[in-house]
């Protein structure tokens, strides 16, 4: 079973992307309170400090193997990295309304590929749920976790921005073999 793991708050309101931010003293409390009563065999986790800091302190306490993948790692938000939504939401508010309705035809400029954003997550997650027995946190990013609610619901990626993911949140997803998932081009949320 997989659990993903959304990291603690690192106290800046804006798309952090790629920027490697640690957490605030309010994220690693909220990340140490989202765990504290929970059994793990393995630990996954994004290579940014706001999530690996916290995967190496909790391994550690509880003698659990970690993994870092860099496929875990936020979606690059290109020229949008580190922008204040709300000045966005007022400066570019038809650019950021097209990414939110659709977000694999109209990324932020210079931002990824939206496609491979899927596949590289893909990747992770089948990596990360190679023995199904495991019970197996991953610690990701919104983005991330958004993008495998939508794709696991159906649902187009455009519902991604109305998908509330709070900071040190836990979702259980039924990941799908490999083998049982089929080809990856189809669907509504490939």
């Amino acid at each position: 079973m997989l659990v993903l793991m959304r990291h603690g708050t690192t106290g800046q309101p804006s798309y952090r992307g790629r920027l490697d931010d640690a957490l605030s003293d309010l994220g690693w409390a909220q990340s140490r309170a989202a765990v504290a009563d929970t059994h793990w065999d393995l630990l996954v986790s994004s290579t940014q400090r706001r999530c690996a800091d916290f995967a190496r302190e909790l391994g550690a306490a509880r003698g659990l193997p970690l993994r870092l993948d860099a496929r875990l790692v936020e979606y690059d938000f290109g020229a949008w990295q580190g922008r204040r939504i709300d000045d966005l939401q007022r400066e570019e508010p038809d650019a950021l309304a097209r990414y939110r309705a659709d977000p694999e035809r109209c990324p932020p400029p210079g931002g990824e590929d939206f496609a491979a954003f899927g596949r590289r997550v893909v990747a992770a997650l089948d990596a990360a749920n190679a023995d199904p027995a495991q019970r197996v946190l991953v610690l990701t990013h919104g983005a991330v976790i958004r993008w495998v609610q939508c794709r696991l619901a159906g649902l187009p990626f455009g519902a991604m921005a109305e998908t509330g993911i709070a900071n040190a949140s836990l979702h259980a997803v039924a990941w799908p073999g490999a083998a049982t998932r089929g080809d990856e081009r189809r669907g509504a949320c490939v």
